[in-house]
């Protein structure tokens, strides 16, 4: 029986990623132990044959940083697998020191952290410089003793795959089966949806303010705010009115809330680190059958324009916004097409099926 560890400190348990996808998976396998170690007070349990070892929540990004990721380590020592999978930068010392010990580890790089550091508007720029140089070196050195690298998009692989030959792309992919339901639109609601984190910079803003241009058009806002002054700004808008919030729901929840919807958004601002981004919501919407309104980055707009799934459009401009959810809710045969479009383009190259196949492609040469 093969031992397997996934270790994070900063993700919830149940994360789409780390837990439902990755763990699940690998614990379908006969011949693997699956384990996964995560922060959050919550405690032990075992789901989906994976064995959940809480180590406490930390009070703050500090003793996170200083204390979790030690007494995960501990955790991790304890547990004595053959395979350390890591998902956050934070744990990056912790994977150098099972190293040492001659274990094997994998090191999952979710985003381009020193890209990310440097669109950290509120550091000075100099800093922020400083700070994602330092970085990268230390992840140059790290990277290096690694056994195999994966990253959840292609950019960050090429990036990688200079410091680490053994690197692969493993994106986040719906899994069919979670939006296995087929409803016309014309029976649906005249509602648009928004779920994930949050925040100004994912556009809460510009979406609100674009439902003051909708006529008799619903928001279904389904996930947590993350800045309580951008919260208490979005909710004295006129377009608040036409939003239905529902907080952050489960993977039956989300499923729902797409199942009433007519369209779904994904607006994030240009920002530098999400020129290259997949985001895993507008693969969700695709597989959802519902057409996609988008921000008109490069990468997002080649991808929806080569499906024929949706509209892309400046994620800064309200009343751009509002001219797409009109249009899609207006032109139910055309948001048919789109939504239909979509769902065949994941069913082809865009779920989760597909990067399965290549985790359990990484274990096997890993162990071989």
């Amino acid at each position: 029986m093969t031992k397997i560890t996934h270790l994070t400190s900063a993700h919830p348990r149940f994360d789409t990623r780390i837990f439902i996808k990755m763990c699940s998976s690998l614990a379908s396998i006969q011949n693997y132990e699956v384990s996964l170690i995560v922060a959050d007070s919550k405690g032990d349990e075992v789901k989906n044959g994976v064995n959940i070892f809480d180590v406490g929540k930390s009070r703050g990004r500090l003793s996170r940083i200083l204390k979790t990721t030690q007494k995960v380590y501990q955790k991790a020592v304890f547990l004595n697998s053959d395979i350390y999978h890591l998902h956050d930068p934070e744990l990056i010392p912790i994977g150098l020191k099972l190293k040492k010990m001659g274990k094997k580890v994998i090191f999952d790089a979710h985003e381009d952290v020193a890209l990310q550091i440097l669109s950290k508007s509120y550091m000075n720029v100099i800093l922020r410089n400083i700070l994602s140089k330092s970085f990268l070196i230390f992840e140059k050195f790290a990277f290096k003793k690694f056994d195999f690298l994966i990253t959840a998009t292609p950019h960050i692989r090429d990036k990688f795959l200079k410091i680490n030959t053994n690197c692969m792309d493993i994106n986040n992919y719906p899994k069919l089966e979670e939006f296995n339901f087929d409803i016309n639109i014309s029976k649906k609601e005249d509602a648009v949806c928004y779920i994930g984190s949050i925040a100004a910079v994912r556009g809460i803003k510009e979406i609100v303010h674009a439902m003051e241009f909708t006529h008799g058009i619903k928001l279904l806002l389904a996930g947590d705010f993350r800045e309580r002054d951008v919260e208490s700004e979005v909710k004295g808008y006129d377009g608040w009115s036409k939003v239905e919030e529902l907080g952050f729901l489960d993977r039956a929840g989300v499923a729902d809330v797409m199942g009433r919807s007519k369209a779904g958004l994904v607006t994030l601002h240009p920002i530098i680190n999400y020129q290259d981004a997949l985001p895993v919501k507008m693969f969700e919407y695709m597989a959802a059958s519902l057409p996609v309104i988008a921000s008109n980055i490069e990468l997002w707009k080649s991808i929806i324009d080569d499906a024929k799934c949706g509209i892309c459009i400046d994620p800064l401009n309200p009343k751009a916004i509002a001219e797409a959810i009109e249009y899609i809710i207006s032109n139910p045969i055309k948001a048919n097409s789109m939504g239909e479009n979509g769902k065949k383009a994941v069913i082809e190259k865009y779920n989760w099926s597909l990067e399965e196949a290549k985790l359990f492609g990484v274990y096997e040469e890993i162990l071989q």
